[in-house]
């Protein structure tokens, strides 16, 4: 029997039982793809990442698996492995690579990681009728895709509406067939913050994603652009909710900050 280090941690927050909950697996030796998506759905959290060993250009490679498939760039995933990392080792940066051979720098300086992250762009698509009444939604500000990530992102008038939003997941799920999720976002009306998101993802992972880093890699630039701004807070506004800071360096690069908890400890044994 093997015994892999494991964490539970989540992401996002200041709080235990806030932001995201994010399994983090450290490795010793490889597994298949077969055995870490078995233990994806048995911790059965939105996102479990495994770490591997430090290779010669001192950066972890990293992985990310839903209950459901691999998941190429995670961002509270990649806030859980870093927070676990840090309090390991005690320093205070590290870098991973991910499956894409990505390279993501990550520092932490007293309880907050940052974490730098591709910029992705958007396209205008169209939304099938269909999935907007799934959604409980009656008309959209605008509508655009992502490629890399293939995120329907879907901007309402109102936070208020989108706190309240209550999906039919079931027809969500076939009101579309070649998208991964459907982001939901509006002008934040707390002082405090910019803008506010959801993350509806029944298609390949778990019906809503309570914080999302990674969907801020185009969510950023596209609220950069409608604010004029390079630096925002961003709020989302799910049942367990959750904060981060986004930074816009260039047009190819960003940093994602916030905070993360460990809110458990053990080994699991394969």
């Amino acid at each position: 029997m093997r015994e892999i280090e494991t964490y539970i941690v989540d992401s996002f927050t200041d709080q235990p039982f806030k932001g995201n909950p994010a399994g983090v697996c450290i490795l010793k030796e490889e597994l298949p793809d077969s055995a870490m998506l078995l233990i994806a759905k048995e911790l059965g959290l939105s996102e479990t990442t495994f770490i591997g060993a430090m290779n010669e250009q001192n950066e972890y490679p990293i992985r990310y698996f839903s209950p459901v498939m691999e998941i190429p760039l995670c961002g509270h995933a990649t806030l859980a492995a870093s927070k676990v990392l840090f309090e390991k080792s005690g320093q205070n940066s590290i870098s991973f690579v991910n499956v894409q051979n990505l390279r993501l720098p990550i520092e932490c300086s007293e309880a907050f990681i940052k974490m730098e992250f591709p910029i992705y762009e958007t396209v205008p698509q169209e939304v099938p009728i269909e999935l907007l009444q799934a959604l409980g939604i009656e008309e959209v500000n605008n509508s655009v895709y992502n490629a890399e990530t293939k995120i329907l992102l879907l901007e309402i008038h109102s936070a208020e509406l989108l706190k309240n939003l209550a999906p039919d997941f079931d027809k969500l799920k076939k009101s579309h067939d070649a998208i991964n999720g459907v982001l939901v976002t509006a002008l934040s009306t707390k002082a405090e913050f910019d803008f506010e998101s959801r993350y509806f993802w029944p298609w390949s992972g778990t019906n809503e994603d309570p914080v999302t880093g990674g969907t801020h890699t185009f969510l950023a630039k596209y609220w950069g652009k409608k604010l004029n701004k390079t630096k925002m807070n961003s709020f989302q506004c799910s049942e367990r909710t959750g904060f981060m800071e986004v930074e816009l360096l260039s047009e190819e690069k960003m940093t994602i900050k916030s905070k993360a908890q460990i809110v458990l400890k053990g080994k699991l044994n394969i």
